[in-house]
């Protein structure tokens, strides 16, 4: 009975962690989804925008009291403008998406969102962790070695 206890409890934190990409993992199917150079954001910029958000884990939240609104998922989407986590007041969905689609190991509706969020004019600049880690620096180190 206790080995059923501690294995539903390592099958219950493996489920709440989700997949964590490896850098260069991420990398390969950022380029296979279409980000690199998407609205002239190269690769590097995208690898280094999430390793600083969500440290490439699919399952990252974060909550912000100020708003009462979420972050989401690998690219750390918010709650009040881009997805609907019925919670958030005043929430404006632009990607027309459920916030748990974000949590997804499969971060293809993640990487549609994203690309959505850049489309509108502060693009990349939405997100405060690439304008405080990743604009204006040399990003090689983020793609380096991944033969993309």
């Amino acid at each position: 009975m206790k080995s059923l206890l501690i294995l539903g409890l390592v099958l219950l934190s493996v489920t709440v962690q989700g997949k964590v990409f490896e850098r260069c993992d991420f990398a390969r199917t950022l380029k296979r989804l279409g980000m690199d150079g998407y609205k002239g954001i190269s690769l590097a910029n995208w690898v280094c925008l999430a390793q600083w958000e969500s440290s490439y884990n699919t399952k990252a939240t974060n909550y912000n009291p100020g708003s009462q609104s979420t972050d989401y998922g690998i690219f750390q989407i918010n709650s009040r403008y881009w997805c609907n986590d019925g919670k958030t007041p005043k929430a404006v969905n632009a990607c027309g998406i459920s916030c748990n689609v974000l949590l997804q190991d499969d971060i293809t509706q993640a990487v549609k969102c994203a690309k959505r969020v850049v489309s509108d004019p502060q693009g990349i600049r939405a997100w405060v962790a690439w304008k405080n880690h990743c604009q204006n620096r040399d990003l090689t180190q983020y793609i380096q070695g991944c033969g993309v």
